[in-house]
């Protein structure tokens, strides 16, 4: 009788074990479907990153960055009485398949309801998320990013298709910084991933219509690894003037080695006019003294106010980033950038809170902020918002050259 007794005691208990066990998995994923990692009290989300590369090009900053706007949302009380519960990031090593994976692990086996920040150049992730309805935030750098319903990039679509409207800013703040850009030619530089070669229409169109002359571009630079003789390379860009060096060399290129190998050897052809680039904002860039040295003078494009400005909502994001540790580089801006356009979206979703209002929300969502300019849905998700600064590398040190400004985009 005893022994029955205790055996239908521990099958209870078993029982009651296996209950809350389900209770406790539904309430952390709200049942799923719509309201996968969103619970009473906190939204779950994780990012995916490229941390690590074969060419050295890491995103990894933006890990902390959006950490450093989340925590600081967290202590204000969250977003609609829920806090946001930020898992971290993946690393896509910069391969498709690995992001693809990434995505996948994130949805399936960590249940978040969005993937943020998302800042890789050749993130393979796109096509399941978009299949699942999982909203992602980030740095829209390619075109897989554009013109589908679940991404959003904090600056728009830089990729836009033909016949879509491209931005105009970087070339309109180099133009700035010339004195007008009339006459002046101008040369673009890529690599072969699909990234970079796609930039080269977008970033000529820019640089064209700001009135600048096209003297030529080329995506033959193997995107895994820098050549080891830059000669042919430098040779064709100093003759693609009229047999001359153009006034203004673009680099669209994502890796560092890649950058600092090209302007070495532009400056050793004894090349003299103006080099810009997207990437090179980074203290790491300038850490090493041959890289300092190679990237001396350089103009730097991020899509966001300098950390060098004295505007308050650069000094709040510092603040807040100095509380995590945060690296005070681009991708920390860029993930910093992300989570706070995020947050707007989340508010205007409301408090009963899955995709689908969420989606919902971000029809017709407008936002305004000085320290990366405007965003606009779903007008972001086939255009740029237009809107970038110039710093120039000098001495081994950062100065704002242009601050950040919008300009109308045009049709590419």
């Amino acid at each position: 009788m005893k022994t029955s007794t205790t055996l239908r005691a521990v099958a209870i208990a078993g029982a009651a074990a296996l209950l809350a066990g389900c209770a406790t998995s539904n309430d952390s994923s709200s049942g799923g479907g719509d309201t996968a990692g969103v619970t009473k009290d906190k939204i779950k989300v994780g990012g995916v990153l490229t941390v690590t590369s074969a060419t050295g090009y890491s995103t990894g900053g933006a890990n902390l960055g959006a950490k450093a706007r989340f925590e600081r949302a967290n202590a204000e009380g969250g977003v609609n009485g829920r806090k946001i519960d930020f898992i971290g990031v993946e690393d896509d090593g910069m391969t498709p398949d690995k992001g693809a994976a990434a995505a996948k692990k994130l949805v399936q086996k960590e249940k978040v309801f969005a993937v943020l920040p998302v800042s890789a150049p050749q993130f393979g992730g796109a096509e399941f998320l978009e299949q699942q309805k999982v909203p992602w935030v980030g740095w829209a750098t390619g075109p897989f990013w554009c013109g589908k319903e679940s991404a959003f990039g904090f600056n728009g679509c830089l990729a836009p298709k033909p016949g879509q409207k491209t931005q105009t800013w970087w070339g309109n703040q180099v133009g700035a910084q010339l004195g007008g850009a009339k006459g002046k030619k101008l040369w673009v530089q890529a690599t072969d991933s699909t990234a970079s070669k796609y930039a080269i229409s977008t970033i000529s169109k820019s640089f064209t219509a700001a009135g600048f002359d096209l003297a030529g571009s080329s995506a033959a630079l193997p995107s895994q690894a820098p050549p080891q003789d830059w000669s042919p390379y430098v040779n064709k860009i100093m003759k693609s003037a009229g047999g001359k060096a153009p006034d203004v060399v673009v680099s669209v290129m994502a890796g560092g080695k890649f950058n600092t190998g090209l302007y070495g050897a532009l400056k050793k052809a004894g090349y003299k006019g103006l080099i810009t680039d997207a990437t090179s904002y980074d203290p790491k860039a300038i850490a090493d003294p041959q890289a300092a040295q190679a990237l001396d003078g350089v103009y730097a494009a991020p899509q966001f106010e300098p950390y060098e400005s004295d505007a308050p909502e650069v000094a709040r994001m510092k603040a807040d980033m100095q509380k995590v540790g945060a690296p005070m580089d681009q991708h920390a801006a860029t993930g910093y950038w992300s989570a706070d356009v995020f947050l707007k979206m989340l508010e205007k979703a409301g408090k009963d809170l899955t995709r689908d209002s969420f989606f919902k929300a971000t029809t017709g969502f407008s936002y305004e902020n000085k320290g990366f300019g405007r965003i606009q849905f779903p007008a972001g998700k086939t255009e740029s918002n237009g809107c970038g600064a110039l710093v120039k590398i000098e001495g081994g040190k950062f100065v704002v050259a242009q601050h950040l400004k919008c300009y109308d985009n045009t049709t590419l």
